[in-house]
């Protein structure tokens, strides 16, 4: 007998990437504003098969960032069952980009093929010309660890994004911005994250799943990074 229950104090985040979205439109072009897309049809149908993968998971507790990606993935999921509300989190949008047409054409491939790695290396260096990644570490990092340590749940179900989601998962694994450059998260994934929490007080994390995607979970068909896909359809959309 074990003289405490070593699940005790034992809480689960199941951290989701929302699913595809329509960053081109109907007409092929691409997004002016990239905070209010839609799923796409192939993102209804990986959060329908998350929905699936999820059925038996009781959750006492949801959060989204609040943009409408991942409103439409967390409301796809939760979808047939009984669920706690949905909150919105706004700490937890995603890394914010520059403008697509203001990038460098000369940099482009690398910026989008290897800009992630940069976190890593030159934390102060700016995704896709837009937001610092230190400075989207330092607005992720404390809201995550706040919610980890927040009272009244033991089973939490997260939409957010990918950004979002490497920079929780460095966190957790305790390799900080090193998992931008380590981990992908592909559209509609999951990952699962256990922590112990005694007395307000984070003393125990595991990561017990990454990047796992109900619609092909050994990854058959999926070659190209979810920036690479980003950079071949706006290098093809129309202006």
């Amino acid at each position: 007998m074990f003289p405490i229950d070593p699940a005790a104090n034992r809480r689960r985040i199941y951290l989701l990437r929302h699913a595809e979205a329509a960053y081109i439109d109907d007409a092929g072009r691409r997004t002016t504003d990239s905070r209010q897309v839609p799923l796409t049809t192939r993102g209804r149908a990986e959060a329908e098969a998350m929905r699936q993968a999820l059925a038996d998971i009781a959750f006492d507790r949801a959060v989204v960032s609040g943009l409408p990606r991942t409103r439409e993935t967390a409301g796809i999921v939760l979808t047939g069952r009984v669920a706690p509300a949905v909150e919105v989190m706004p700490a937890f949008e995603e890394i914010a980009p520059g403008h697509f047409k203001d990038m460098d054409p000369a940099t482009l491939f690398d910026d989008f093929t290897q800009g992630l790695t940069r976190a890593a290396t030159r934390p102060e260096s700016r995704f896709l010309g837009g937001e610092r990644f230190d400075d989207f570490a330092a607005r992720v990092v404390p809201a995550f660890e706040a919610l980890a340590v927040s009272p009244g749940w033991k089973t939490l179900l997260m939409v957010a994004h990918g950004g979002t989601n490497l920079a929780a998962l460095g966190w957790a694994a305790g390799i900080g911005l090193q998992s931008f450059a380590a981990f992908e998260q592909d559209s509609g994934c999951m990952n699962v994250i256990d922590l112990d929490v005694v007395e307000a007080r984070v003393v125990r994390k595991l990561v017990r799943v990454v990047n796992h995607t109900p619609t092909s979970p050994v990854k058959h068909g999926l070659i190209l990074t979810t920036m690479e896909t980003m950079l071949k359809a706006f290098a093809a959309a129309k202006d």
